[in-house]
């Protein structure tokens, strides 16, 4: 029987549900084929990116025929099938559940408020929107009493979590967020860009791509204010 291929990754570098599962494979030491498609130039849109994926969003994954996108569903396989234990995703019901948890506030209010604040200025021509950052440091507010007393987001050690909440908050950071007022995450977010494999590589230079263009598009706003 011939050895499977490695699992192949579209992606585009500067996503953020891309970086969590670079970050994530670099972890389990998994050897992934890299696939970039330039999602602001529509090669997403490509026909046959389209009838693997139709709803034609980055990351999505191809392991040997079996096609996953959605960031989360694609960390939680990743590690059921190729993780050589199950302590960042635990096999324990009540543990993984709180893991889920996590990821499910990062999807659903951390990083789709950042999208909120972030989209409309880079991809519109809006000017940022204040109360937009407001909804920000409000989800940040809750991530720091979640992680009270915990020295990782789900307890004492590393989880899947981690990867898709430190990718929020390099992106909330890198957009201007004072990071420092929350006395938690500041010390959970040094550690885990002390700790994770390939942190500033795979994630930060990412982080600071979304900035300078938010910077720019604020800049040219800004401009265009004055001539009018």
């Amino acid at each position: 029987m011939a050895p499977q291929a490695p699992p192949l990754l579209y992606y585009m570098a500067a996503s953020p549900p891309c970086r969590s599962v670079l970050l994530l494979a670099r972890a389990l030491g998994l050897r992934i084929v890299l696939r970039e498609l330039n999602v602001l130039a529509g090669e997403q849109l490509d026909a046959a990116f389209i009838k693997l994926n139709p709803q034609h969003t980055v990351p999505t994954l191809d392991d040997n025929g079996f096609i996953l996108w959605e960031s989360g569903a694609i960390l939680c396989y990743l590690t059921d099938q190729y993780a050589k234990d199950d302590s960042l995703y635990p096999r324990d019901p009540k543990r993984r559940a709180v893991v889920d948890q996590l990821l499910y506030f990062d999807s659903a209010t951390l990083q789709q408020r950042i999208n909120q604040y972030f989209r409309p200025v880079a991809f519109s021509g809006a000017n940022p929107d204040p109360s937009s950052l407001q909804k920000v440091e409000e989800a940040l507010g809750y991530l720091d009493k979640f992680i009270e007393g915990r020295a990782w987001t789900a307890g004492d050690y590393c989880t899947l979590a981690d990867f898709s909440l430190a990718v929020s908050v390099s992106n909330a950071e890198a957009f201007g967020v004072n990071i420092n007022k929350y006395p938690q995450i500041r010390k959970w977010y040094t550690r885990s860009k002390q700790e994770m494999l390939g942190f500033e590589e795979l994630n930060q230079a990412g982080a600071n791509m979304l900035a300078s263009i938010l910077k720019q598009k604020a800049q040219e706003n800004e401009g265009d204010k004055e001539h009018t």
